[in-house]
């Protein structure tokens, strides 16, 4: 009987030490604030994040940047119904809004389940002018203001430097981004968009 009762003290008390064992296993695992446990924001498992990987400072960077970018070409397709001449240039409009509104979806969730705050709509206020091929006011203005075969070249003229522009933020985000999820898209952003650019020149006559 002292014989059992031994093995069952030895038996728990090994139970003991594994379980503390691994607890602290998984404190060092847990330590790193951006680790895929916690998320960035202290996050716990069940966050959507947390089964796609960590991310990074250049994640939110590209999230960030994107997310007015995308709004402004938006913006712009939403001219083009009402203005454009060309039925290639309006379908073009139709696609590139039906492409980022989802884009834009996606990035803000990352932010907000990354704990940063999303870009307000009035965001896009045009002082990132010069950055990514983003539009000045006045450049918006000339554009609201233009119709016709006018509106055709100065859309497909400036959605090409806007395009280029998130083209050139998409590569920098597959070099120095971590998280899976926006890396991909960073990817379909350079893939889809550069094949719009060659649609535009081709549309400008300049192909």
């Amino acid at each position: 009987m002292h014989r059992k009762r031994s093995l069952v003290g030895l038996r728990r008390s090994a139970a003991v030490v594994i379980a503390g064992a691994a607890a602290l296993v998984l404190a060092a695992c847990g330590g790193d604030g951006d680790s895929p446990a916690t998320g960035h924001g202290g996050h716990n498992a069940a966050s959507p994040t947390a089964s796609q990987g960590r991310h990074n400072a250049a994640d939110v960077v590209f999230a960030k940047g994107m997310i007015p970018h995308h709004r402004q070409a938006v913006e712009m397709a939403d001219l083009a119904p009402t203005r454009a001449r060309s039925a290639d240039v309006k379908q073009l409009a139709v696609e590139i809004k039906k492409a980022q509104d989802p884009e834009i979806q996606a990035l803000s969730g990352w932010l907000t389940s990354w704990g940063e705050d999303v870009p307000a709509e009035g965001a896009m206020d045009h002082s990132m002018h010069g950055t990514g091929g983003m539009m000045s006011a006045e450049d918006m203005a000339a554009l609201q203001g233009s119709s016709g075969a006018a509106f055709d070249t100065a859309f497909l003229e400036l959605m090409i430097k806007h395009h280029e522009g998130a083209v050139e933020m998409a590569r920098t985000e597959q070099a120095d981004g971590a998280y899976p999820p926006a890396t991909k898209m960073a990817a379909q952003i350079i893939t889809s968009q550069s094949a719009e650019i060659q649609r535009m020149n081709t549309l400008l006559g300049k192909d």
